[in-house]
């Protein structure tokens, strides 16, 4: 199998519709209302927030991401969260890279997409959306992380990947 190439290309709300949500107070296509007496901007909705079980409860976690800095990257797996969504918000990143793919019981690589986030932008992973987890750039990089599970090996789904079927490059 031939090795797929991602170029990191920056993430847009429109570009990675597919796979998930920006969250972002910057952006333009979700209008913003005055909040607190005017002295800030807020924007509703901007993540669909799904839980497929009811039983199942939100998981507010942290993660801290050393940063990675030789380039291209293969990357060993992805993994999915079938039945939540899954939400990062950075809490002090400069930039990080978001790693996505489409696919039922095994990530289809050729849905697969790379995206240099900023530091303002957090992602969400639609259930059921492979994705590589958090790759920082720069430094180390902290993330919030909401996720709806119950303890079970439902919650999160890995699939190795072919030592040579997938890399990823932010040049």
């Amino acid at each position: 199998m031939a090795r797929t190439l991602l170029v990191a290309s920056p993430l847009t709300a429109s570009a990675y519709a597919p796979y998930g949500a920006v969250a972002s107070s910057t952006r333009d296509d979700v209008a913003a209302k005055d909040a607190n007496q005017g002295t800030a901007a807020r924007r509703d909705h901007l993540v669909d927030l799904a839980n497929r079980r009811p039983h199942a409860t939100l998981n507010v976690a942290s993660f801290r991401c050393a940063p990675h800095a030789e380039w291209p990257r293969a990357l060993a797996l992805l993994e999915k969260h079938p039945h939540a969504t899954q939400l990062f918000v950075p809490m002090n990143a400069r930039r990080y890279l978001v790693v996505v793919a489409l696919g039922d019981d095994a990530p289809d690589l050729a849905t697969a997409r790379a995206f240099v986030a900023s530091g303002t932008q957090g992602v969400s992973y639609r259930p059921g959306v492979w994705h590589h987890p958090m790759i920082a750039l720069d430094a180390p990089t902290d993330f919030t992380c909401m996720v709806w599970e119950d303890g079970t090996a439902g919650d999160c789904v890995v699939r190795a990947l072919d030592a040579d079927a997938l890399a990823v490059d932010i040049a």
